[in-house]
């Protein structure tokens, strides 16, 4: 590895420790969930590499767990990651002439690495394509090295499981905190809310979530469709007329 090559790496290793912190007990706990599910602990370094999914992979466990159907697992993988569409959007000038790494970048482009790369600076832009691989691949690396460590523990010791599979739920439960205080706007939020009460007492608790999501796009889109353009338009200021009208 030339010096350069190991300063960028250096540098993209200091950049993803958060990311190491969060990561490693994750994924411990993704291998754990997998293996009290009754799956060989070599699927957990499998999953992890070939899918890398984070959420997804959680909720895998669960529908796999459960006997859910292709449908429905389709359906679900879709809508929890279909925000990774978003984040590539966003990406778009920034992997401009990344070289040829581009396509391994799109693949391991889970929320913790894309706030890292849209928050990071590249060291110069020649190197830029490096600097954003060494990123991705440790952030890889970290959740495989989780999830191999849960599944292997969990195969060898004799652990109770009973309130493991909070771990993702308590997630989301931070993120979402932060996520409200940076927020400009609170409405996102209590349209979550409202959709996930209204599938709480129409449908069953096992398919509320799709229900919930589906309510929620309908009223943040209707938001965006009558309200706000409304309030958008009733608080523009008025325009003042230049001094030629009066000519």
């Amino acid at each position: 590895m030339s010096q350069q090559s190991e300063s960028l790496f250096t540098s993209a290793l200091r950049t993803t420790l958060p990311v190491f912190l969060g990561y490693i007990p994750l994924g411990m706990a993704f291998g754990f969930l997998l293996e009290g599910a009754g799956y060989h602990w070599i699927y957990a370094p499998l999953m992890s590499i070939f899918i890398y999914a984070g959420a997804g992979q959680f909720i895998a466990v669960a529908l796999l767990a459960a006997g859910a159907g292709l449908t429905e697992f389709a359906i679900t993988t879709l809508l929890i990651n279909l925000r990774h569409s978003f984040y590539g959007l966003s990406l778009l000038e920034k992997f401009s002439g990344v070289g040829k790494v581009k396509a391994y970048l799109i693949f391991a482009l889970t929320d913790e690495t894309y706030a890292l790369l849209t928050t990071t600076r590249a060291p110069d832009e020649e190197s830029k394509g490096k600097f954003y691989f060494y990123i991705a691949v440790l952030d890889h690396s970290y959740w495989i090295l989780g999830s191999v460590l849960g599944a292997l523990l969990g195969s060898v010791l004799d652990l109770r499981l009973e309130g493991m599979t909070f771990v993702l739920t308590a997630l989301f439960v931070v993120l979402t905190i932060e996520q409200y205080h940076a927020a400009r706007s609170r409405f996102p939020f209590m349209a979550a809310m409202g959709a996930g009460v209204i599938s709480l007492l129409i449908f069953s608790p096992d398919n509320m979530l799709l229900f919930s999501i589906f309510i929620g796009t309908l009223i943040l889109m209707a938001y965006e469709k009558f309200v706000r353009d409304d309030i958008e338009v009733n608080t523009l200021p008025e325009q003042t007329p230049d001094k030629e009208d009066f000519q």
